[in-house]
C-alpha cells in the first residue's frame, strides 16, 4: 500500500530489497526513514515491525506494530495478530479488513498454492467423514441444500457436487467469490462475514454445512456454532476442519492461524446444542513439508 509520498515509497522499496537480501539492519534504517517522511505509512510501520522482530528487538517490534495498527484502523496488514503473538495484546478476533485483503490478494493463485505447495486436502477429508457418518446412521449420502462457509474458490463445492442438490457459498472476499462463481457449482453466493451471512438464512433451511479450513480464522466458534444450529435442519450435519494442539484452549499458532484443543471443540459443540458425531485426527495441509496437526469434525443437529 502506497504512502502517497513518492520519496517515502522509494525508501520503502529499497528497504524491502535489503530485507529480502538479508541486510536487516540497513533495511530497518530505511524503513524508519520512510516512516519519518510519511508517519501514516502503515505498511512501512508493519514491515519495520517484522524486521525488528527478526533482529530480536521485541520492544521495537511491538512499538512498530502498534503504530501500524493505529495508522490503519482496518489493520489490513494484520499488525494486531503480530501483537498477539508477541504477547503484547490479548487473544482476539482477526479484523475483517485483514481477512478480506489477505484472500483478495491470494485469490488468483489460491488453488495452485494450496494443492501444489501445501498438499491441501480438507474437502476430501470432509467428504470421507460425511460418507462414514451417514452410512453409520443408515441414511442416504445425499443432501438437498448445503451451505459452504468461507467457500473460497469453490474447492469444497467440487468435492460435494455429486451428493448435494444445491450449494450456497458465503465468503468475505469478493475475489474468492468471483472465482467460486466461475465454477458454476453454486446456486447462490454471498459476500459476507460467515456469521453475518448465516444470520440472513431461514431457520432449518440446510441439511449440510461445510467449513473447510475456515475455523483457523475464527477466534471464537461459539457465535458461529449458534447460527449453524439455527440454520441446520433436524438431522443435518455440520462438517469442518480445524487445526489442533495438545492443550485445551484456543491459541494463535506460529502461522498466525487459530488452533484449538480437542476438548475445547467438544465443549463448544455441546454448548451450541449440536451432537458430536465424529472427531478424528487428520491433517488438511503441510507447511515446509510437515503435516499440520488438525481435526475433522462432524456434528449433528438433533
Amino acid at each position: 500500500m502506497s504512502s502517497g509520498d513518492m520519496i517515502a515509497d522509494r525508501r520503502f522499496d529499497f528497504a524491502r530489497d535489503l530485507q529480502l537480501s538479508g541486510d536487516l539492519v540497513a533495511a530497518a534504517d530505511l524503513f524508519v526513514q520512510a516512516t519519518d517522511l510519511a508517519p501514516g505509512f502503515a505498511t512501512a510501520w508493519f514491515t519495520l515491525g517484522e524486521v525488528r522482530e527478526q533482529l530480536g528487538d521485541r520492544n521495537g517490534a511491538i512499538a512498530a506494530f502498534r503504530t501500524a495498527e493505529i495508522t490503519d484502523p482496518g489493520d489490513r496488514n494484520g499488525a494486531g495478530l503480530r501483537l498477539m503473538r508477541l504477547g503484547a495484546a490479548d487473544l482476539g478476533s482477526m479484523r475483517p479488513a485483514y481477512v478480506k485483503a489477505l484472500f483478495d490478494q491470494y485469490a488468483p493463485k489460491f488453488d495452485a498454492v494450496l494443492m501444489d505447495d501445501l498438499g491441501y486436502c480438507a474437502p476430501a477429508l470432509l467428504l470421507a467423514e460425511v460418507v462414514v457418518a451417514r452410512t453409520a446412521a443408515g441414511k442416504p449420502v445425499k443432501f438437498s441444500r448445503a451451505i459452504d462457509l468461507g467457500c473460497g474458490t469453490g474447492l469444497a463445492a467440487r468435492a460435494f457436487a455429486t451428493i448435494v442438490d444445491e450449494i450456497i457459498g458465503i465468503d468475505l472476499s469478493p475475489g474468492m467469490i468471483a472465482r467460486a462463481g466461475a465454477t458454476g457449482l453454486y446456486a447462490e453466493l454471498d459476500v459476507a462475514e460467515i456469521v453475518e451471512g448465516l444470520g440472513r438464512r431461514p431457520d432449518a433451511s440446510a441439511d449440510l454445512m461445510l467449513a473447510a479450513d475456515v475455523m483457523v480464522y475464527v477466534h471464537d466458534m461459539a457465535p458461529l456454532l449458534r447460527e449453524v444450529a439455527r440454520v441446520l435442519a433436524p438431522g443435518g450435519l455440520f462438517a469442518f476442519t480445524v487445526e489442533s494442539h495438545a492443550g485445551e484452549d484456543v491459541i494463535l499458532g506460529e502461522g498466525l492461524r487459530y488452533t484449538y484443543g480437542a476438548g475445547c471443540v467438544r465443549a463448544l459443540i455441546a454448548s451450541a446444542g449440536l451432537v458430536l458425531d465424529r472427531l478424528e485426527p487428520a491433517s488438511s495441509r503441510t507447511e515446509s513439508g510437515v503435516e499440520v496437526p488438525g481435526l475433522v469434525v462432524i456434528a449433528t443437529m438433533p
